[in-house]
């Protein structure tokens, strides 16, 4: 295990003080609010307990209330309406919720999801001309169109009008569509300006039910959302925030459609108090694999499932997502030796700050996830892309420190396509031009990376001493979920202290033990940290420790957990092991 930074969140110590007192709140949880940007009683309670009323008023948005006027009218005069999706997570839920609200407001609506090996990304012209083909209209696209200027001039001579809804970064010049909703346009002024795709077709949702006098749908509209919210790794404060939370709490309690518990069945999450984590990796990964490794209509058409006629075909349907998530998981396996490998014995390609990967074949509905693992093992930008014979397609993820995108716009003469996020993006390209690429986006890293970028880091929230860890505090924290970006589950340093007994192995991967500090003993678990087992035989007596706290029941019993996130000595005493 590499050595990590161990890096202290600042905090006003004085403004948390004040928060403490105004809100009730502990003093160590006031200061992980004050870290995230939260003071006052009235935003510690918009933070902690959100309610439905904290969203913001959806016609804020610009072109929101020329879109849901041109949406009403079509559904009046029943003219054919198309939702244009993508094949992740934030895609189809985004179309699932827009057909939805449309279908039960009385419109004639389908959608059109592209499928990743036939149609790519985005919204194209061929996807335009196909839906105007079937009698269409009025096109709403969700989480993609705001890089597509062609198919909006083609959407427009054809007579059909085009309605973008999306939250990716824009052009300098906006699409010649009948209307763009996005928050990152320049000329919007809406508060919330990090909504995922599902978030902004939930803002469409949120105005057509108050127009229609159907705001009571909306719980169940944003637990959809949520899934997409929490999958696209938007940041989860503000209008996110309470979308994530208020969704997964309805995740949690049901009722469902079909559809959606055939889905929560297949996971084993039926009746499971649901948080980020079973979003991010059980219930997304599953949603992915449609589009993937085979049509995310699957996925589509599972979550539109209402009736519990559909209650068998919701069930194959879930099926059919658990068996094309495993096979993602092998060809995932595959791809990332074969990668690792390359890393690791090519200088060309691992002696480098920027890791660019290639190879014949490699299934693209993958590359992504490895590109992510690439990041996580080396903590360096990585791109990796699958060779088509003289095409090249690539998936890009970055660290903090890098913006991936601006990276990519550097080199964009090189490319047939490309466009993403800061952290994220994904292109095509000649495979031949993959060294000039390789030798380009590495000047670019050379000039913008400090050598401080691409260390690994801990980052803690602050010092925490045992004797400060109560059932109150643990509550708050309870209360600070659903976890993710911008609102990372808070992790503390505590040392020097000792170990009571332990550390015992479990399951040869994991270690158990107790420790101590002046009379204050918890228990602890460091999950897989067998590596740490001769160090802390060695400093059972003086140690410090970096961990998360966890509420744990056994037996109907209920005591507060330590989860031991890094190990070493206490500053001062020698070298820090690595962790």
């Amino acid at each position: 295990m590499r050595e990590r930074r161990w890096e202290v969140a600042p905090v006003d110590d004085d403004a948390a003080a004040t928060l403490a007192a105004e809100a009730s709140v502990p003093v160590p949880l006031a200061r992980l609010l004050v870290a995230r940007g939260i003071t006052g009683a009235d935003a510690t309670r918009r933070f902690l307990a959100p309610t439905l009323d904290d969203l913001h008023d959806p016609f804020l948005l610009k072109d929101l209330d020329r879109a849901v006027a041109r949406i009403e009218a079509a559904i009046a005069s029943r003219e054919k309406i198309a939702i244009h999706g993508d094949y992740d997570v934030d895609g189809v839920t985004s179309t699932v919720l827009l057909r939805r609200t449309i279908e039960l407001l009385g419109g004639d609506v389908r959608h059109f999801i592209p499928e990743r090996m036939r149609d790519g990304y985005g919204l194209h012209p061929p996807a335009i001309e196909r839906m105007h083909a079937d009698g269409v209209t009025l096109i709403v696209s969700v989480d993609c169109g705001i890089r597509a200027p062609e198919a909006a001039l083609r959407a427009r001579a054809l007579a059909v009008d085009l309605i973008i809804t999306d939250h990716h970064e824009p052009d300098a010049t906006m699409p010649a569509a009948y209307a763009v909703i996005n928050p990152k346009r320049p000329d919007c002024t809406y508060p919330e300006k990090h909504l995922a795709g599902a978030g902004v077709a939930l803002k469409v949702v949120q105005a057509l039910c108050a127009r229609a006098g159907k705001s009571q749908w909306l719980p169940a509209f944003v637990k959809i959302a949520a899934l997409g919210t929490i999958a696209d790794v938007v940041p989860l404060t503000g209008e996110n925030r309470t979308i994530a939370k208020l969704g997964l709490a309805s995740l949690s309690k049901g009722p469902h459609a079909v559809g959606l518990r055939a889905l929560l069945e297949s996971a084993n999450l039926a009746g499971k108090a649901l948080d980020s984590y079973h979003v991010s990796f059980v219930l997304a990964p599953r949603i992915n694999a449609a589009g993937r490794m085979s049509t995310p209509d699957i996925a589509a058409e599972l979550l539109l499932l209402s009736g519990e006629r559909d209650a068998d075909r919701a069930r194959a349907l879930a099926e059919s997502l658990s068996e094309a998530n495993t096979r993602r998981q092998e060809e995932e396996a595959a791809i990332l030796v074969r990668a690792r490998t390359l890393v690791d014995k090519d200088p060309d390609v691992g002696g480098h700050n920027v890791l660019v990967v290639a190879g014949e074949g490699w299934h693209r509905g993958v590359i992504g996830i490895v590109a992510s693992k690439l990041v996580d093992a080396y903590c360096k930008p990585a791109i990796v892309l699958s060779i088509e014979g003289d095409v090249a397609h690539g998936s890009c993820r970055s660290v903090p420190g890098f913006d991936m995108l601006d990276a990519l716009e550097r080199c964009a003469g090189l490319f047939d396509r490309f466009g993403g996020h800061r952290q994220a993006a994904g292109l095509a390209m000649s495979s031949g031009r993959i060294p000039e690429f390789r030798a380009r986006v590495n000047a670019h890293a050379d000039a913008v990376l400090d050598p401080a970028d691409l260390m690994p880091r801990l980052r803690l929230d602050g010092r925490l001493p045992l004797s400060e860890i109560t059932p109150a505090l643990l509550e708050g924290l309870e209360r600070m979920a659903p976890f993710g970006l911008s609102n990372p589950a808070p992790v503390f340093a505590s040392g020097p202290v000792s170990l009571g007994d332990g550390p015992a192995r479990l399951k040869e991967k994991h270690l158990s033990m107790s420790v101590r500090d002046r009379g204050f003993l918890f228990r602890a678990i460091a999950w897989r940290g067998v590596e740490w087992e001769g160090f802390l035989q060695s400093h059972r007596d003086s140690v410090e420790v970096a961990f998360s706290l966890e509420r744990n029941t056994f037996r109907g019993q209920q005591q507060i957990e330590l989860r031991i996130a890094a190990v070493r000595e206490p500053l001062g005493a020698g070298t820090a092991v690595p962790s």
